[in-house]
């Protein structure tokens, strides 16, 4: 149990039977009645952002959340395969419990993982990846000048929009946290 006047951003909180990660929290103290605490939650399995208020002082259970660094080796069927570097221990993960993160993920790419009572809840990627394009329209000579798009497929199969200019075989950046092209790599 934590009290709410000890919040941290970045806490994990058992609320409901739901974890919850503090993204921003905020004391308040009204010139009449009591004080409160103002609170974003985000849900660490579906990623849904909600406005909580507690009132100040009250005991809050805490939920301890493991974060390790583990390998993705491959896909068997829907499910992930990763694999701890230090122990070489195995684990398995569905395409629900990784996220967005199966549009990212190469083989051989490590990733850090957030494990709850013994089960995978999330995945932290990193702001941004390098990933080759696999597939897109060729590029036209002087259409540079414009900000025209195209759409690209990558190597993980997701697509993007990207400059007329981008060609097949190249390696562009890609941003995580909106899946939008950053620049080549």
């Amino acid at each position: 149990m934590v009290s709410t006047n000890s919040f941290k951003t970045g806490m994990t909180l058992l609320l409901d039977g739901k974890l919850q990660q503090i993204i921003d929290f905020q004391h308040v103290k009204p010139g009449k009645g009591g004080a409160f605490v103002r609170s974003k939650l985000k849900n660490v399995e579906t990623g849904k952002v909600i406005d909580h208020t507690f009132r100040a002082g009250i005991d809050v259970e805490q939920a301890i959340v493991e974060r390790r660094d583990l390998q993705f080796l491959y896909r068997e069927g829907d499910d992930f395969v990763l694999m701890d570097a230090e122990s070489f221990e195995q684990q398995h993960a569905s395409s629900a419990a990784m996220g967005d993160a199966v549009n990212y993920l190469r083989e051989g790419d490590t990733v850090q993982v957030s494990f709850f009572d013994g089960r995978i809840v999330g995945v932290d990627l990193p702001a941004s990846v390098e990933l080759e394009v696999t597939h897109t329209e060729p590029g036209v000579s002087g259409n540079t000048a414009t900000s025209a798009t195209k759409p690209a497929t990558l190597e993980t199969g997701l697509e993007v929009q990207v400059p007329l200019f981008i060609d097949i075989g190249e390696k562009i950046k890609v941003d995580t946290r909106s899946g939008s092209y950053m620049s080549r790599a």
